[in-house]
């Protein structure tokens, strides 16, 4: 959805957008929309050509995990405040300081501002580092490949540091 910011009529305009998960196709490869996309944003005039939004996004993505590889949802509910200023082509001439103000920049091009964009940036900042689908995950045999939150597969691991061996042959030999 492109939202046109020429058509602002007043300083200040709210905008309440529903989104269902076919809007976020192709799906990122980290996360599928699980759910309609709830956005409740305010859209102002910030000087010049820059504008201030703000708003919260709340969703339900769906998420595979890190350590058993099964799918699980996480809720999204997640508040954005950022300044957008028109987008400039750069030649990569000189250098600048990024300020901490810079950090809450984003850009828009041909007076348009797409808000399907800024929701899946929302996104991306709102998952976890490492995706867990419970803190007490198991995760899979490294044998077998058995989910051992679902069955014990009774496999024993195989491997053995080998700067042991010594060590090993020298318990056995005091056990014998």
């Amino acid at each position: 959805m492109l939202l046109d910011l020429n058509r602002l009529r007043g300083q200040r305009e709210h905008f309440d957008p529903q989104f269902e998960p076919a809007a976020f196709d192709p799906p990122d490869d980290d996360y599928r929309v699980a759910g309609p996309v709830d956005v409740s944003m305010d859209v102002e005039k910030a000087g010049g050509e820059a504008f201030r939004v703000t708003g919260r996004v709340t969703a339900t993505l769906q998420l595979e995990c890190g350590r058993c590889l099964d799918d699980f949802q996480v809720a999204v509910n997640a508040a954005f405040e950022l300044r957008y200023v028109p987008a400039i082509e750069n030649d990569g001439v000189g250098e600048r300081e990024i300020a901490e103000d810079d950090l809450t920049t984003a850009f828009y091009r041909e007076g348009s501002l797409d808000v399907i964009d800024l929701v899946r940036e929302q996104f991306q900042l709102a998952l976890p580092m490492k995706p867990l689908c419970a803190d007490g995950c198991r995760g899979l045999c490294a044998v077998c490949g058995a989910n051992l939150n679902r069955t014990e597969c009774g496999c024993a691991p195989k491997w053995e540091d080998p700067r042991l061996a010594v060590l090993k042959s020298i318990v056995k030999s005091r056990e014998t």
